[in-house]
């Protein structure tokens, strides 16, 4: 339910060099489909490949802003919009004045838009993965894709994108210490944050993680790295973010920060902070408030589901998509009022907004944020992503009324001390939004009518439903949140299966959700005879998540 687009291309190099290297069919391929590819040029009409879009610089989707999940049909009573889509009215200093709570529920796109271009969610893959065993499989998501891609793109002196190294990230074990600090000193910093509903549970086809990196000067005092500092920073910055006036932290040296942290005149060890004027050390930055200082760096990876001897669920080695985010310019409350006014302003007037191309860095969203983003190529080895690929990010990094500074993770790491460290959902229980009182979780399946927003995870159906409704003593029941959103082995497998399909179709214009059947409940037409959300169905959330109940 996003903005349309227009694909302008600052410059033409960009869409040459994702022309140059195309990828190569596999047997998995549909052979059909291959022989189409070899016919390029085409006709109009015909059934052509996402391959052939992008090696003649043809746009596929024009409003690939709009993600799949807005063409679920809600038969007036299902709701999956509003984790998306809200309104903060009565908070007049939050930065995300977007307020688009009134799009749940409410078909409100472009006639290029009316037409859902995600193809492959109307795809039975159950043919496809047949030829595929469990052991080739799980072959494939052991492998590390990262390192080799990090190694290639470091000696690529053509290469003028970011390049983001983190030793033995496949492995995050090795890569971070318990506080989850990388330990190859690049000062990348892991957090145990909750997944957002529902597209990032496990059970619906992939596992992540999310590091943050503040700027050199927020790491370093006298212009020595120090470890205290970096803490301090990280959780002024987590303060700032969630509007908090205090936080808990891992104990903290005030004597080697040189000031005093938690407000009672002296210099300790401490294990709690309180918001500060200024981010301390060699920064001079002010906070201010649910915005991330200028060169924030976020590093996400979208990885597999690792099984193993025993079928428990744990993130594989091998990245499906690696994403990143740089704060590149700090913008005012007022700034950031003017950019959504823009977006507004244009759609009103029936303009299609641009989506600007930097070449290889990927795409400014015109909050000060740029993007970017690798993604498998038929051989599984991580590339960079086409335009028309990396215009997909603009659906939920630019202007959706419940972000953060335009992010989701960070607002939701497991607040103070405890959030320090890789993701382990072990750890977490089905806490509360911030203002609710049940688990978000089960609030959340009980609003959607499933365990997707597309309502055909029929193994969370099994598992947590009864009658058509969620069960919620049983939901309220696990142990934690990996107990809730985990797929059983068969089912991961399966998952990872459909995917490598996509990833040798490389079909990423056509949808990157690994569905194992035809989506039935999804539009692929939007008309007036669709059933409106019934008010009593649209909801007020805030994704900042209420600790206490952990």
């Amino acid at each position: 339910m996003q903005h349309q687009l227009l694909i302008t291309t600052i410059t033409s190099a960009l869409l040459l060099s994702g022309c140059s290297d195309m990828p190569q069919q596999s047997k998995i391929l549909p052979t059909e489909v291959a022989e189409k590819v070899a016919k390029a040029p085409y006709k109009s009409g015909d059934d052509i490949p996402a391959t052939a879009y992008i090696e003649h610089e043809e746009v596929y989707n024009p409003e690939s802003v709009i993600p799949p999940q807005c063409y679920t049909k809600t038969d007036g009573v299902n709701n999956p919009c509003y984790a998306c889509h809200q309104s903060y009215h009565e908070q007049k200093n939050r930065p995300n004045v977007m307020n688009d709570g009134d799009l749940q529920g409410d078909y409100e796109f472009s006639d290029l838009g009316l037409t859902n271009h995600w193809k492959n969610l109307f795809i039975d893959r159950t043919e496809l993965i047949k030829e595929i065993s469990d052991q080739e499989i799980t072959n494939w998501v052991e492998q590390d894709n990262y390192s080799p891609f990090i190694e290639k793109i470091s000696k690529n002196a053509a290469w003028k994108g970011e390049i983001t190294p983190i030793k033995d990230l496949a492995f995050p074990e090795k890569a971070f210490d318990e506080l989850g600090f990388a330990r190859d000193g690049s000062g990348w910093v892991a957090f145990n944050y909750k997944p957002f509903p529902s597209t990032f549970w496990p059970t619906n086809g992939s596992t992540g993680d999310v590091m943050i990196r503040l700027p050199r000067a927020f790491q370093t005092l006298n212009g020595a790295y120090s470890q205290d500092v970096y803490l301090a920073n990280l959780s002024l910055t987590e303060l700032a973010v969630k509007g908090l006036k205090e936080i808990s932290v891992p104990q903290i040296s005030e004597q080697r920060v040189g000031q005093d942290l938690n407000g009672d005149g002296k210099l300790t060890n401490v294990s709690k902070i309180i918001t500060q004027p200024k981010y301390v050390g060699d920064s001079e930055e002010m906070l201010a408030h649910m915005l991330y200082p200028e060169g924030t760096e976020f590093l996400h990876t979208v990885r597999y589901l690792g099984v193993d001897e025993r079928g428990e669920i744990y993130n594989a080695p091998r990245l499906k998509e690696l994403r990143y985010m740089k704060k590149h310019n700090f913008k005012s409350n007022q700034e950031i009022a003017a950019s959504y006014y823009r977006e507004a302003k244009e759609k009103e007037f029936e303009k299609m907004p641009v989506t600007m191309y930097l070449g290889d860095r990927g795409v400014n969203n015109t909050f000060g944020w740029t993007i970017n983003g690798y993604i498998e190529d038929s051989n599984g080895e991580l590339r960079p992503q086409h335009a028309q690929e990396l215009a997909f990010c603009n659906g939920c990094h630019k202007t959706v009324g419940s972000t953060y500074d335009q992010t989701f993770s960070f607002a939701r790491k497991v607040e103070g001390a405890e959030g320090w460290g890789y993701i382990n959902l072990r750890t977490q229980k089905d806490v509360p939004n911030v203002g609710e009182q049940q688990g978000e979780f089960l609030t959340y399946m009980d609003r959607v009518g499933g365990g997707d927003e597309f309502r055909q995870n029929q193994e969370m159906l099994k598992k947590w439903f009864t009658g058509g409704k969620v069960d919620m003593e049983k939901v309220q029941s696990a142990v934690n949140l990996y107990e809730l959103i985990t797929p059983s082995k068969q089912r991961a497998l399966a998952l990872n299966k459909a995917y490598l399909t996509i990833v040798k179709e490389q079909s990423y214009l056509f949808g990157r959700d690994a569905t194992l059947v035809k989506a039935k409940n999804v539009l692929q037409q939007v008309d007036d005879a669709q059933a409106p959300l019934k008010e009593s169905k649209q909801f007020a959330w805030d994704m900042q998540l209420d600790w206490s109940k952990n």
